[in-house]
């Protein structure tokens, strides 16, 4: 795999990251203190370092598990086929 490739693949590794960790972060509903006129769901102390922190670690943990598994050949397409495990066509 190129360089180029991996860094593209590691970038979309790290925004996919970000649906994974957002929903971890502290909500205004949980500590109690909403700010009038924000959703209970928004961030109660919203810190991008922290955030970027913590998605670049995620996502350089699946990245790894992927280029692991691009080299070894783990998992495999043939794999994940599913229509070999129907059988052939109905006629």
């Amino acid at each position: 795999m190129a360089w180029q490739s991996a860094l593209a693949i590691y970038f979309l590794f790290w925004m996919l990251c970000l649906f994974i960790v957002l929903p971890f972060m502290r909500r205004q509903g949980d500590e109690g203190v909403p700010v009038p006129g924000q959703a209970d769901g928004a961030p109660a102390r919203f810190s991008f370092g922290k955030l970027a922190l913590w998605n670049t670690v995620v996502a350089t943990i699946l990245f790894t598990l992927f280029v692991l598994n691009y080299r070894n050949g783990w998992v495999t397409m043939e794999m994940l086929d599913i229509t070999r495990l129907m059988g052939p066509p109905p006629r």
